[in-house]
This record gives structure tokens, sequence and C-alpha cells, in this order.
């Protein structure tokens, strides 16, 4: 088993790093994109693992790009993994690449540290930037969206079922600067009964921070040509924290892997299509019941993998 350092741990400790060696043994002797670098625990496995390897970290949070550990095999760039596509093929990088690993969602380091804005637990100005390519902050957008702009982020990126209810409240109180003024206000919003089953800010705090950063439009964007970035044998390894990433993750590869064209009322294909992707993982790969209570995290973690078969 791959151990991380104590820096990696304490800025996000990896999850299924066992798991993601393995599936990109692949691309052992050849590149590897690590689209979000972080503390960098999956690329120094993978560089412990395979003696050959290079990676090209990417990471739009200035936090992470700074702290990567040297390595001659490794290179870490400030860059949102949605750009691969544009970075790839720029000297010394290759056009293609023989693995591709995203870990989405938001670091332990983000949520830990209490002046970055993303946590409910703790006081902070209300930031919630990844990186400094977010174009607003989260004080921005709760203090000037509508009540049914609020409501609609609160519903379809947080699945809050009392979307409405809280957005009211936030027009209501604002403007807010820091986190535990909101935190506050969200949980006032929610019926005394809903409060009991883990903190009554979670959802709306994540939804917040998916809009603040664009999160689903960049994995949307990524899904649609990232892929191409794949040598024939490369693989994409993708790990998801919800059901909206998740979703989307998951649709994207049904849709690569399933290349015929046809109309759906033929009995018979007749285009001759051959698919360019295979999926591996028929059911999504999620962490071992040790792992989550070494790091409870992980708990909600899913990992799909697809392979290019064919230009």
């Amino acid at each position: 088993m791959v151990q991380p350092t104590p820096r990696e741990e304490s800025y996000h400790t990896p999850v299924m790093l066992d798991e993601t060696v393995s599936w990109l043994a692949n691309a052992a002797d050849g590149w590897i994109v690590d689209g979000t670098f972080g503390g960098g625990g999956h690329s120094r496995g993978l560089l412990a693992a395979y003696d050959h390897v290079s990676i090209l970290g990417l990471d739009r949070d200035p936090d992470a790009v700074s702290g990567a550990f040297d390595d001659e095999r490794l290179t870490v760039v400030s860059a949102n993994y949605r750009d691969v596509r544009s970075i790839l093929g720029q000297p010394p990088y290759p056009a293609t690449v023989d693995g591709i690993l995203l870990d989405l969602g938001v670091s332990s380091h983000q949520l830990d540290v209490a002046n970055r804005g993303f946590s409910f637990h703790a006081s902070g100005p209300l930031d919630m930037r990844m990186g400094p390519d977010a174009q607003r902050s989260a004080a921005e957008l709760v203090n000037v969206e509508t009540e049914d702009a609020l409501a609609r982020i609160l519903r379809d990126y947080g699945e809050e079922r009392f979307a409405r209810r809280i957005a009211q409240a936030i027009v209501a109180n604002r403007p807010f600067e820091d986190t535990a003024d909101l935190a506050s206000c969200v949980a006032e919003a929610v019926p005394a009964p809903a409060r009991r089953a883990g903190h009554p800010a979670r959802r709306s705090f994540q939804a917040i921070r998916i809009a603040v950063n664009d999160e689903l439009g960049g994995l949307e964007e990524f899904m649609a040509d990232g892929p191409e970035c794949l040598a024939v044998g490369g693989r994409l390894l993708v790990m998801a924290y919800h059901s909206l990433e998740d979703r989307i993750v998951k649709r994207s590869l049904a849709k690569r892997v399933e290349a015929c064209t046809c109309p759906p009322d033929l009995p018979i294909c007749v285009c001759g299509a051959n698919p360019k992707f295979k999926l591996m993982t028929r059911k999504p790969i999620k962490p071992s019941d040790s792992e989550i209570e070494r790091n409870p995290r992980a708990r909600s973690a899913v990992m799909r993998v697809v392979e290019r078969v064919a230009e």
C-alpha cells in the first residue's frame, strides 16, 4: 500500500490510492495528467509505483501549485482541468496521454482552512473560490442574486428540498460576508425536524460552492472533449463525490461506449460504427470499509474508468 506523506494527509488524503495506481498501470511508461493535483497524493503514489511515468499536474488552486513536491518526472501548472485539450500538445507535453485522473470536489485543505470560506463549521470570509479563474466570490453571489436564482442554485446544485425557504431567508438577511453568519441563517430557515440529519447548511454550502466555481460546467466541458486526449490504450479515471457529478460522468461515458448512431426503431445496427472507448467498470468502484474508517470523507466516493480502444 502506498502511504501519503504528512503534508498530503493534511491537504487531502488521497482517496482509493491503491485502486488508482492499479487502474493506471497501463501508463507506467507514459504520460498521465493529474487534472486535480491538490496535495499531490495520487501523483506521488503513481510516481512511487512506476519508475518511468511522467505526470502533468493541473490545479486551479494556487496553494496546491505552490506546495507541489519536487520530482523531475512531475510538472505542476496552474490551470483548470477543463482546459486540458488546449494545454496538451504544447511543448514539452504530448498531444495525447496514457492516463487522465480526476478527483472531483473540494479538498480537505480547502474545507479546513477557514479563510478560504468553504466551511460552514468555522467563521471566515465568504469566499469559496477554488482559484483566481472563478469570476466572483460566494459573498458576491449570495448578496446579488435574486431569490429565484438563489432558490434554483440551492435546488439544482445542492438538491436542497427547502431551497425556496432558504433563499427567502438569505435575501431577507443579507448582506453576508462571513461563513458563520450565512450558515446560521440557513440553519434557522430549515424546519427543526430536518436539522437532525447532519448540518442543515451542508447542502446549501455545496450548492453555492459549485455555482461559484462552475464545477458542473467545467466537468461537462471536460467530458465533452477531454477523453479525446487519450492515446489508444489510455485510460480516464474519475472519482466523484455526489450524484450531480457522477451523473454527468456516467452519462458521458455511456454515450462514448455506445457508438451506434442508428435510429432506435431499427431492429439491427446498420451504421457499422465501432466504439472508440470501452467501459472498464460496469459498476462504480467504492472505497473499502477499512479506508472509510481511516478517512470518513472517502465515504461518498465512486470511481469510474474508461479505456480508449480505437482512434
